[in-house]
C-alpha cells in the first residue's frame, strides 16, 4: 500500500467528514473506494472516446466503398 498526501478543498473535506461520521467508515477506505469508482468511470470514458474515433474512421471508409459501388451502377454494370 502506498502513502499519499493530498490537499482537499475545504468544502469537499467537510462534506466527506460529515458522511464518514454517518456511515462509520474509515477515511482511507472511503477515499480508496471513491478513487476506484472514479478510475472506472474515466476508463469507460477513454474507451468510449476511442470507440467513437474508430467508428468514425470505419464510417468514412464505408462511405467511400458505397460511393464506389454507386459509381459502378451508374456506369452500366449489370444488376444481379
Amino acid at each position: 500500500m502506498k502513502t499519499l498526501s493530498l490537499k482537499l478543498d475545504d468544502i469537499v473535506y467537510e462534506e466527506t467528514e460529515q458522511l464518514l461520521e454517518k456511515i462509520k467508515m474509515p477515511r482511507n477506505r472511503y477515499i480508496n473506494e471513491a478513487l476506484h469508482y472514479y478510475n472506472r468511470i474515466q476508463k469507460r470514458k477513454i474507451i468510449s472516446n476511442l470507440l467513437a474515433s474508430e467508428s468514425k474512421l470505419v464510417s468514412e471508409e464505408s462511405m467511400k466503398v458505397l460511393h464506389e459501388f454507386e459509381n459502378l451502377d451508374e456506369h452500366g454494370s449489370k444488376e444481379i
